[in-house]
């Protein structure tokens, strides 16, 4: 506990994130379990198929669990909430096992939520004015959210995240590293763009797989839930 502490202090602006975040996504000091799917395995099909929602989520989030449990065990921050744990296993970035298990935990918490079946559509009122004032346009939010997953290099996440600045932005992080960790902004929404994530229904082209998740995948209701909490 002392050693976040410090860590902390060293880096407000991260500290002052992670506190507004405690808040929005009402984090409790918790033991790492795997949650279960808010759907069924072949909701969010044709756009991802029973198949690789039952391996992504079975298989390798299980592991993110199993090995994050396992290295909290041996950690003086078993006690902590994820998003401290996070924050202190970052270590500016020189990042090791306990981090990436569970960074990787809590983005798929969160990408579990951020999806729905018959998802994409109408985007909520409050949610549609603010991206249209900070992108120009709904248009163009999703052409820069879909370049900027197909941009990141090798594995790892896009996002749509709110900056210290109050306005939305578009940014991508690899491997497990996620805003909350970086300290670039709150996380409003985000997709998996591991190759696990989609290669048994599209392959390598990634595209392709950005397009139907922003289009057709999303439960934009949640997004502006966390939206108007954020703000």
């Amino acid at each position: 506990m002392q050693s976040f502490i410090v860590y902390a202090k060293v880096d407000k602006i991260i500290f002052e994130i992670q506190i507004d975040l405690m808040s929005i996504f009402n984090e409790e000091k918790m033991s790492l379990e795997l949650p279960n799917l808010p759907y069924a395995y072949d909701a969010l099909t044709p756009y991802m198929s029973a198949e690789t929602l039952q391996l992504h989520h079975d298989k390798h989030h299980l592991a993110y669990v199993n090995n994050g449990t396992a290295l909290l065990e041996k950690s003086e921050l078993k006690s902590e909430t994820l998003e401290n744990i996070m924050l202190a296993s970052f270590d500016n970035g020189n990042v090791g096992p306990l981090f990436n298990n569970v960074a990787q935990h809590w983005n798929h918490i969160k990408f579990w939520e951020w999806m729905k079946p018959n998802g994409g559509g109408n985007i909520p009122g409050n949610l549609e004015a603010k991206l249209t004032a900070d992108f120009g346009s709904i248009e163009e939010f999703k052409t820069q959210f879909i370049q900027t997953g197909v941009t990141q290099f090798g594995s790892g996440w896009c996002w749509l995240i709110l900056t210290s600045s109050g306005k939305l932005s578009v940014t991508n992080t690899p491997n497990a590293v996620n805003p909350i960790a970086n300290g670039s902004g709150i996380p409003i929404l985000g997709c998996d763009v591991w190759e696990y994530s989609y290669y048994v229904d599209y392959q390598n082209v990634r595209p392709d797989y950005v397009k139907a998740f922003i289009d057709n995948m999303v439960n934009w209701e949640k997004v502006a839930e966390i939206l108007e909490q954020a703000l």
